[in-house]
């Protein structure tokens, strides 16, 4: 019996002990990676980079055992052509040298500068590394200090350059620096918003490149047209934003990252999808300047891309807000690189399209998150992270090791870069096994069959991930192809199309000729409705006959009303991919609200007002009237809809063009249909449109309205019944 008790009171004791020994469900990763679909959705995908355990302190390098101090506010890591890793540790005043292993080498603080005197670095906030020397911004003592790599000993100054063209109102502040295989000398200074100051290999000023443009309100605009021209270079408004750092690629570009920029133009421009980069944080720059960077990803790289612009910070712990603040960018394997928003801890990163293959990072202590991210470089396929650390956490150095999805994701990149496009559809596969949710695999695929000549195939790929650009260039081919082959039957088709419309508008013009001179009063059916084709080109007489000798009815109205409708409806249900292409439907009670609605208010609107002004026009007159002048509506649009499963995305302005033709066209007809139903003159008849226009925004008000105290006065009633009910 004994034994039974012990053997249940073990039991009892393991399963409360359990919990005390489980991993969290949070611990297998800290963070999750993901990307964004085209409608801006996050997906979540495999981490393509995993932290290595354990991270380094201080204490794990060696630099404490070794110098007595850690690291205190680093600003910047580096890691050379042989693996090697330099770091920037600003409130030491050093420069820390580690090996491929990440073992302390060596620090650079003190040394005898060329005038023989002892000297030292006062805040490096950058380093780079070129050939076999080292560059430090020695920041503290505004100059760039450079030493040998081997040995450590002093090479030369270079020091703040001279030059006319330099702006003296600003400080000389080196941060962070890039030189090409020329030697030319590109700097970041942190107090200097005119560019990226270049120099040659000597420290000779040579000139600024690619100065920011600048972000200014209306107001502002306006007020730089009174000011001087002392006031207007005096003025913050009016100055370019500086840069915060800087990386080189193979082919000597220049990527160059900002914080500066405003958020609502930051905000604006990631919205908008814009291509051009005037307002974005990244931008990619030739030796002259010029902004190259592609941006042909669904979304502009600048991070992140759900952002809210309400509030710069969430309450919500690990949630953030608005834009991100780019502090570091890093050139990695196949022309791919990252960049790092210090606002989120997240490190994104895109090809050299602009597509964005991953994101991830988070804030935090456990294995992989980031207490405060400072500096990103590559060692080979890993990702090395600085972490500046907090208040409670140490300054530490994060290893990310590449995850096999990392590893045929630069695989299929790899082989697109060298045309392989074979190769490269086995790896965007391969990439689509691991992570459905990747639209980018899907263009990848796209791109490889198009380059292959495979444009058909091509298309349902683009599709899968709403690539309408990408779609559109495979698109022409096969419409080429489909136009060389059918080329005379198309053209046949066309010319018997042109034909047909000009003998039937020629054909309603001599029905309503005929109508006019044969003295009947009353008309058929048909006699009013081919009374509309005589209205589109003649308002008006069109309309003066319409009221004043009964050419029209409310039946031939009703039934322009009624094609309207249905026309919207096909519009919504048949418009091609490019302007559909997430295939998205509508119904035929949606449409039918979205005319009629609009109409109706109108004519009521209308009929209100002209009848306190003296309008001549019933409320028949004027529903009969408004329905004829819908007709350009249905004849364009429709065959607007049609052509558009012909077009491209750079002809899609031609439909909208042939759609904001027939809106226009049918404002005309009212216009002058309402002038000649009421006998107004021209100024009149504005003023009439005008209040028509401001009596329809407050019928809907009233509505409105009425429909909020209605539904308070149900929910009131409902209440005291439940009351009543529950004291009964």
């Amino acid at each position: 019996m004994k034994k039974k008790y012990s053997i249940v009171l073990l039991l009892l004791a393991v399963i409360l002990l359990l919990p005390a020994f489980a991993i969290p469900s949070s611990a297998s990763s800290a963070y999750q990676t993901y990307t964004y679909s085209i409608g801006g959705q996050a997906l979540l995908s495999p981490d393509a980079y995993s932290a290595r355990y354990p991270v380094l302190t201080s204490d794990e390098i060696g630099l404490t055992a070794a110098t007595g101090k850690a690291l205190k506010n680093p600003n910047d890591l580096i890691i050379d052509e042989d693996g090697k890793c330099y770091i920037a540790d600003t409130d030491n005043n050093r420069i820390v040298a580690l090996d491929r292993n990440f073992n302390f080498l060596y620090v650079i603080s003190e040394f005898i500068n060329d005038q023989g005197i002892e000297d030292s670095l006062s805040a490096p906030q950058g380093v780079f590394a070129f050939r076999d020397q080292l560059w430090v911004c020695d920041t503290g003592n505004r100059r760039l200090v450079v030493f040998d790599r081997a040995t450590q000993e002093f090479i030369r100054i270079v020091a703040e350059p001279e030059s006319q063209l330099l702006n003296e109102s600003t400080l000389y502040t080196p941060i962070a620096l890039a030189i090409d295989k020329y030697g030319t000398i590109y700097v970041v200074s942190s107090s200097t918003g005119d560019g990226i100051i270049v120099m040659d290999s000597t420290g000779e000023f040579i000139g600024y490149i690619g100065a920011q443009a600048v972000s200014l309100s209306a107001w502002e605009l306006l007020w730089r047209r009174i000011q001087s021209e002392e006031q207007k270079a005096q003025s913050e408004a009016n100055k370019s934003k500086p840069y915060n750092n800087i990386a080189i690629t193979e082919e000597e570009f220049i990527y160059v990252t900002t914080d500066q920029i405003d958020a609502s133009s930051v905000r604006s421009a990631i919205q908008g999808k814009d291509t051009s980069g005037k307002y974005l944080p990244v931008k990619l720059l030739n030796s002259a300047g010029d902004e190259i960077m592609k941006r042909n990803g669904f979304w502009p790289p600048a991070g992140e891309v759900d952002i809210s612009a309400q509030q710069p910070d969430s309450t919500q712990k690990g949630i953030y807000t608005d834009v991100s603040l780019i502090s570091d960018v890093a050139v990695g394997p196949e022309r791919t690189w990252s960049i790092i928003d210090y606002k989120r801890n997240k490190i994104f990163t895109y090809d050299y399209n602009g597509n964005l293959l991953f994101a991830f990072g988070d804030k935090g202590a456990m294995l992989g998150s980031i207490s405060s991210i400072e500096a990103i470089a590559y060692q080979g396929s890993n990702l090395i992270v600085l972490d500046k650390g907090m208040d409670n956490t140490p300054c530490r150095i994060v290893i990310y090791d590449r995850t096999h999805y990392g590893d045929i994701l630069i695989e299929a990149i790899a082989a697109e870069n060298s045309q392989d496009y074979k190769t490269a559809i086995q790896s965007w596969e391969a990439v689509l096994q691991s992570n459905i949710n990747f639209d980018a695999a899907y263009v990848g695929i796209g791109n490889s069959l198009n380059q292959s000549g495979q444009y058909k195939e091509s298309l349902k790929y683009y599709e899968r991930a709403y690539d309408t650009k990408n779609w559109s260039e495979s698109y022409k081919e096969v419409r080429k192809e489909w136009m060389s082959k059918w080329f005379l039957l198309l053209f046949a088709i066309i010319i018997l199309l042109v034909v047909g419309v000009v003998k039937w508008f020629a054909f309603a013009a001599k029905v309503n000729k005929r109508v006019a001179t044969d003295g009947k009063y009353r008309k058929t059916f048909g006699q009013e409705l081919m009374y509309g084709f005589y209205v589109l080109f003649h308002p008006f007489d069109g309309f003066y006959d319409l009221k004043h000798e009964r050419r029209g009815s409310v039946r031939a109205a009703i039934v322009f009303l009624v094609i309207t409708i249905l026309a919207f409806f096909y519009q919504g249900i048949g418009q091609g991919y490019v302007l559909n292409p997430t295939r998205s439907v509508t119904t035929i009670w949606s449409q039918m609200i979205s005319v009629l609605v609009p109409v109706f208010l109108f004519v009521l609107a209308n009929w209100c007002l002209t009848t306190l002004f003296d309008g001549e026009g019933s409320f028949k007159d004027i529903f009969v009237a408004t329905c004829y002048s819908l007709l350009p509506l249905p004849l364009i649009i429709i065959p607007a809809t049609i052509a558009s499963n012909w077009v491209t995305t750079s002809e899609a302005s031609l439909v909208g063009f042939f759609g904001t033709l027939a809106l226009i066209w049918v404002g005309y007809l009212l216009f002058f249909g309402t002038m000649v139903t009421h006998d107004y003159s021209l100024t009149k008849n504005l003023i009439t449109i005008l209040g028509t226009i401001v009596a329809m925004a407050f019928i809907v008000f009233i509505v409105l309205l009425f429909s909020m105290l209605l539904s308070k006065l149900v929910s009131l009633v409902t209440n005291i019944v439940t009351e009543l009910r529950f004291r009964a």
